[in-house]
């Protein structure tokens, strides 16, 4: 694996090393030496598989906050997607800042996004599949949402959105929501 940090601190992008014959490649796509390493989360407590029918399709933002932040390594095998990051970490140097990358089956790249950031993706084609690594378990009454198109964020979609969840529609936006308490605001917890 070839692990490369970004300008926020904790995120990474994983490409895989190919070692390549007449037969094809083999690759390692995980290693949890390599994370500890890196300094990344290295525990996988579940996988996920995301399939999505049409191009435009929005998923997110998602996170889970304490007691159950969860990192996550996200790669796309089928199709192609934009994936977005925010980091709500409290406290954070780069808190508000987003990350965005292409993952696509032909770059067979990955996105490392640590606990704390608010993470979701555009498909870019029909027929997108995304695995997920995720180091905790979903935690009822820890997920929280940003909305996409929240101006606070500042992210852009490659695309317009063809099809979105309405749970994803309709989050409040940030200032409501850190207003209110449901994201976090202080390291200790949400309030």
């Amino acid at each position: 694996m070839i692990i490369t940090t970004t300008d926020v601190p904790g995120v990474a992008i994983v490409d895989l090393k190919l070692l390549e014959d007449d037969r094809g490649f083999f690759a390692r796509s995980f290693c949890r030496q390599e994370f500890i390493d890196a300094g990344l989360e290295p525990l996988v407590e579940q996988c996920n598989l995301s399939y999505n029918h049409k191009a435009g399709t929005l998923r997110g933002m998602h996170m889970q906050v304490a007691p159950a932040p969860e990192a996550k390594l996200v790669r796309c095998t089928r199709g192609a997607i934009v994936d977005q990051i925010v980091d709500m970490r409290p406290g954070s140097p780069t808190r508000g800042t987003h990350v965005s990358v292409e993952l696509t089956a032909d770059n067979r790249r990955a996105l490392y996004v640590p606990a704390y950031f608010a993470h979701g993706y555009q498909t870019l084609v029909d027929e997108t599949e995304v695995v997920y690594q995720v180091s905790g378990a979903y935690t009822p009454g820890t997920e929280r949402g940003l909305r996409y198109n929240d101006p606070a964020l500042g992210l852009t979609w490659p695309v317009p959105v063809a099809v979105i969840s309405d749970k994803d529609r309709s989050w409040d936006d940030l200032a409501v929501q850190e207003a209110d308490g449901r994201i976090l605001l202080t390291a200790e917890g949400t309030k």
